[in-house]
This record gives C-alpha cells, sequence and structure tokens, in this order.
C-alpha cells in the first residue's frame, strides 16, 4: 500500500504511554466494545503496559478520541487489536488514519505478517491491506473458558 490515509486537521496520533487516558480508554472497551464488554480496569491497565499503544488526540484539547494497541515482540509479530474510536468523532477517517499509522510503525519493525480478528470492520481493515488468512487452516487457537 502506498495510499497513506491522513488525520482530519486538528488532530494528531501519539505512541508515547504517558499520554493514554487508560481510564477513557478502559470505559470505552469495557461498556461498548464488544470483544471487551466487562473486561476489567486491573487487566485492561496490564494490557496497555505490556503492549505498543497509539493514541490519537484533538489538538486543541489534548483529549483522546482513539486509541489502538498492538501486542508485538517488535521484530516477528504483531496483533493489532482493542482499536476504538469515540463515537463523538466517527465518520471523519480517524480510525482508517489511525490503522494506517499502526501499519506504518509496524512495518518498520519487519514482521512477516500483522493479525487481527474482527466481526463487523472487514471494509476499514481491506482498505489498508488486510485480507482473510490464506491458509486458516493452518492457524490454532488454545481458548482459556
Amino acid at each position: 500500500m502506498t495510499d497513506t490515509p491522513r488525520l482530519p486537521e486538528g488532530y494528531e496520533i501519539s505512541t508515547d504511554p504517558a499520554r493514554i487516558d487508560a481510564a477513557r480508554v478502559h470505559g470505552w472497551l469495557s461498556t461498548d466494545a464488544y470483544w471487551a464488554l466487562g473486561r476489567p480496569r486491573e487487566k485492561q491497565d496490564r494490557a496497555i503496559e505490556g503492549s505498543l499503544n497509539f493514541g490519537v488526540y484533538d489538538s486543541a484539547s489534548r483529549d483522546q478520541v482513539a486509541y489502538a494497541r498492538v501486542v508485538t515482540d517488535r521484530a516477528t509479530f504483531a496483533w493489532l487489536c482493542d482499536v476504538y474510536v469515540d463515537p463523538s468523532v466517527r465518520g471523519k477517517g480517524i480510525g482508517t488514519a489511525l490503522v494506517a499509522a499502526v501499519r506504518e510503525v509496524l512495518r518498520a519493525f519487519g514482521p512477516k505478517r500483522v493479525m487481527l480478528a474482527t466481526h463487523d470492520a472487514h471494509g476499514v481493515y481491506e482498505k489498508l491491506g488486510f485480507r482473510p488468512l490464506e491458509r486458516p487452516d493452518h492457524w490454532m487457537a488454545l481458548v482459556f473458558e
């Protein structure tokens, strides 16, 4: 992909962990994200601490308006997860620009692939080069329930 969507004017992306509004991220995910409903704050905080985090911020207010988390060794493996855009700013291209920025940071690390799972946002990710697994029969999961 050579086309990199840009954030709308007035927003900025940062990977600075000190800027993450952990309470806001937890609120978003634990109450409004189907994959993380009810996730305890302590578990979310541990996930943030152990991951590469991306935040999108309103440049004027400095408030966080979107979030993405990547589980990665910064060399061979990357799992994109917990992508969330505040409902008040959806439809502006913030989510697409956020995932594009994640893609470019991860590309520099050199992993062979970046994985993700989605129930309903295939179109967003396909625009950025993601596609279904070519050999899903090669993949397995250990599920703790």
